[in-house]
This record gives C-alpha cells, structure tokens and sequence, in this order.
C-alpha cells in the first residue's frame, strides 16, 4: 500500500525578537522543557558550526493514543531565517521553519511535507486524514503556546492549513 503524504503548514506569531525565537528552534534538545509532546530528542551526529548535517532522533506523543519517533537530519540553516530537516523513520519527509521580524513580532512558518511509513497509518490515512490534520494541529498550537511561555510571551496567532 502506497504512502499517505501529508503537506501542512503552522504559522505562530510572537511578540519577541527573532533571535530568542531562532535560539530555541535551533536547539531541539531543549524542546522537551517547553514543548509538551516532545518526549525526547537524542543527537546522533553533530553538525558543523551552524548545525548543518547535525541528525537528531525525536521521539513525540500526540493528542492521539500513539507516539512516533524519526530521525532529522539538518539540510540548511540560514540563520536567523531558514532551518529546513529532513526526516526518515516513522514520517518520512521535509520540515521547514522560516522565521521573519516586522515591529517586533517574530512570524514562524513550519512546512511539513511528509509521507506516512508505518502500515497503520498508511492504511487509516484514507479515513482518518482530517483527523491527523487535527492532531498535528494541536501538536503545533501546544509548540507555539510553550515557545511563548518559554520566552515569556504570548502567542499572537497559530494556524493550520492542510494543503
């Protein structure tokens, strides 16, 4: 059976710099402190100076009974802007962040184009795609509410756009 893919987009918005946003993005083992359905993230290589070829494994639960880990391996940092993975393991696929200021509101886009690898999902996915949809939505929003708070802020706006 052939791979359900998945395209979704998160937009967050906060009142704070892009260099404290872009500081916590780009250090996934911290993401745990603040993002409540990331359960743990391991580095099994490191990058260069920017990270770049960096492969960490992330281990997340959801608002579903089930959990998933994958393996990202960082395919470009453009400092403060662009920090784009590439995953392989439970999802398959691309992530990317783009971060951009404008009066002091940092807008963060994550991009998510992925395909699904476990047979569960593959075969539920004809049915179940909204509801996946939701719960990568609620897996997002609960990021940008704990991104907020870790910088002591508040999350202007989240939103989710299945394409």
């Amino acid at each position: 059976m052939a791979a359900a893919e998945f395209a979704l987009l998160t937009v967050w918005r906060l009142p704070a710099s892009i260099d404290a946003v872009w500081k916590q993005l780009e250090a996934p083992e911290e993401w745990p402190e603040w993002w409540r359905y990331v359960k743990r993230v391991v580095e099994l290589k490191r990058g260069d100076a920017s990270g770049l070829g960096a492969i960490r494994r992330f281990t997340w639960s959801s608002r579903l009974p089930y959990s998933l880990s994958f393996d990202v391996r960082v395919t470009k940092v453009e400092k403060p802007h662009l920090l784009e993975g590439r995953a392989q393991g439970g999802l398959d696929g691309t992530g990317t962040w783009r971060l951009d200021e404008a009066g002091g509101v940092t807008t963060v886009r994550y991009d998510w184009r992925v395909r699904t690898t476990k047979a569960w999902m593959r075969l539920a996915a004809p049915l179940a795609r909204p509801v996946f949809a939701w719960n990568h939505h609620g897996v997002m929003q609960a990021g940008g509410e704990g991104l907020a708070r870790r910088l002591g802020t508040r999350l202007l706006e989240d939103g989710p756009a299945t394409r």
